[in-house]
């Protein structure tokens, strides 16, 4: 059969079937391990992080979509800090 230029590849999924999908298994599991587990504990810890937590539970997120929320909310934190160059400044958190 010919490969024609422009033209996607067929996949061999069928059209009716919903297997096949999959999280993703890619990236550092060490790294993804170690922001899960201080999330983990920082959700216990840290009223800032507590409070985050637990909007992310009243959204309905089971716990452990809830710490991955807060894994990558503090990831994204420390990459601004490495970025800017700015220490970390703890905040209060607002009662809503």
């Amino acid at each position: 059969m010919a490969a024609y230029a422009g033209i996607a590849p067929v996949t061999r999924r069928s059209g009716t079937s919903i297997r096949g999908e999959f999280p993703s298994k890619a990236g550092n599991k060490r790294l993804k391990n170690a922001l899960f587990h201080s999330a983990w504990v920082a959700s216990c810890h840290d009223p800032l992080s507590k409070a985050y937590y637990d909007r992310k539970r009243d959204e309905g997120k089971r716990h452990n979509a809830a710490v991955m929320c807060l894994a990558r909310r503090r990831l994204n934190v420390l990459f601004e800090m490495v970025k800017t160059g700015a220490l970390y400044e703890a905040k209060t958190p607002v009662a809503a």
